[in-house]
């Protein structure tokens, strides 16, 4: 690999390790081999550096998950049952990717402050949407962009919701049968 990529990585391990803003220049220089000036040459900033490294590492969880849901599906698994699956899957993701879900949370909060951020969180979060539409339900944005548009919105703020809860007492936080059973009391 070379600087820019070592930088690149480097700033997702530190990311997966320390969160964002905990994260320095001299952490990633050090992990990366590359010197702090690398740092500026090829990203312009700690910053346009670290804002590359949550959305690339983003984009895998996302095709982490994509594999994970999708993965181990006998054919006599009932709707219900994928259901929990998948959101047994999600909640085991969130202790090993805590940083990053904290990073994120920072993150909204400061976005009147980070409008490169902001853009980028509002582009990565429409694509989760449609992710997760068609995860879930088998929707085909390109074809049902308004159904894909809703149901993906819906998921995305039902995983934003648990994520949030978990981070704050873990032991509690809805599993998927109890996602699922919860959705079942509701009746609409």
């Amino acid at each position: 690999m070379g600087n820019r990529e070592d930088l690149l990585e480097a700033a997702k391990k530190c990311l997966r390790e320390k969160g964002f803003s905990r994260t320095t220049a001299r952490d990633i220089a050090n992990a990366s081999g590359v010197s702090l000036a690398g740092i500026g040459y090829h990203f312009r900033s700690k910053d346009a550096l670290m804002n590359e490294a949550l959305f690339e590492v983003m984009r895998e969880w996302g095709d982490e998950m994509e594999t994970a849901l999708t993965a181990d599906i006998r054919p006599d698994t009932t709707p219900a049952e994928r259901f929990e699956a998948a959101w047994d899957r999600i909640v085991a993701s969130f202790d090993r990717l805590r940083p990053l879900w904290i990073t994120q949370f920072e993150l909204v909060s400061q976005l009147d402050h980070l409008p490169e951020v902001h853009k980028q969180l509002a582009q990565g979060i429409l694509e989760a949407r449609y992710g997760l539409a068609r995860l879930f339900e088998g929707i085909d944005p390109a074809a049902e962009p308004e159904r894909a548009r809703l149901v993906g919105t819906f998921y995305q703020a039902m995983l934003t919701g648990l994520v949030g809860q978990w981070l704050i007492d873990p032991d509690t936080a809805l599993k998927g049968r109890e996602v699922a059973a919860a959705l079942r009391m509701i009746n609409l």
